[in-house]
């Protein structure tokens, strides 16, 4: 997918080639943290965080941009009309779902408005965190990072893994429906198998809660030595050495 076609004014901080600015200056470790519906995305950056891993959500970010009052939201109204307004000011998330998924054209002009506000508040968030702390390992919450291609642009790509039988059951438990309305979501969605083939980490969440920390503690280990060899790397290149010798 080209991402710049879906996504009018897609931010530069997402291209390949500009990768090492939206970093600063390539020193920070970005990790992409991605999976299915109900595998348990949510628990496991809950671990990471814990283990020293600032986290930037998508979904948060999606609700953040379009605040009543914010450039996307008043973007939202000018097109789609106050129907898609609740009586607090806010955007009805369900019923603009609704217009959308009826109409491809509308969709393309949601994600239009939304995505490249979105894009720029990550890149915000990320140059805040690097100047801070410049060797931080930052973890991106996105659900849909396969499907939008968006993986080249993260230094690993962290993959929460359920079984299908697993989505399933705790879809039903979740949000209280029948096993065939589980089914037909999960049909909506990419299989959790094909994200497998692009991950750098696989985090097997269908045990306990213990069993997934020990795994998720693995990854990080494992990120940490990454992150030391890299700096490392970079202290020998020779621009590093004549800065440090003025």
């Amino acid at each position: 997918m080209d991402v710049k076609v879906n996504f009018p004014c897609y931010s530069p901080a997402f291209e390949v080639n500009g990768l090492d600015k939206l970093k600063g200056k390539g020193e920070v470790m970005l990790l992409a943290v991605t999976g299915g519906i109900a595998t348990g995305k949510s628990t496991v950056s809950r671990i990471l965080e814990e283990l020293g891993a600032p986290l930037i959500d998508f979904d948060l970010l999606a609700r953040q941009v379009v605040e009543p009052g914010k450039p996307a939201w008043k973007a939202i109204m000018d097109y789609f009309g106050k129907e898609v307004i609740q009586e607090d000011g806010r955007i009805d998330r369900k019923r603009l779902s609704e217009v959308v998924f009826q109409d491809v054209e509308k969709r393309k002009k949601l994600e239009g408005i939304t995505h490249p506000r979105i894009f720029e508040e990550f890149d915000r968030q990320v140059k805040e965190i690097a100047s801070k702390d410049p060797d931080a390992i930052i973890q991106a919450g996105i659900p849909l990072l396969i499907e939008l291609d968006l993986q080249p642009r993260f230094d690993q790509v962290l993959v929460v893994y359920a079984p299908q039988e697993t989505q399933i059951d705790r879809l039903m438990k979740r949000d209280r429906i029948s096993r065939e309305a589980a089914k037909n979501i999960l049909k909506a969605q990419m299989p959790i198998d094909e994200k497998l083939r692009l991950a750098d980490f696989v985090i097997h969440n269908e045990g306990s809660l213990e069993e997934t920390r020990k795994q998720v503690e693995a990854v990080w280990q494992e990120l940490k030595k990454m992150r030391k060899k890299n700096t490392e790397a970079r202290s020998q290149e020779p621009g590093a050495r004549s800065q440090e010798s003025e």
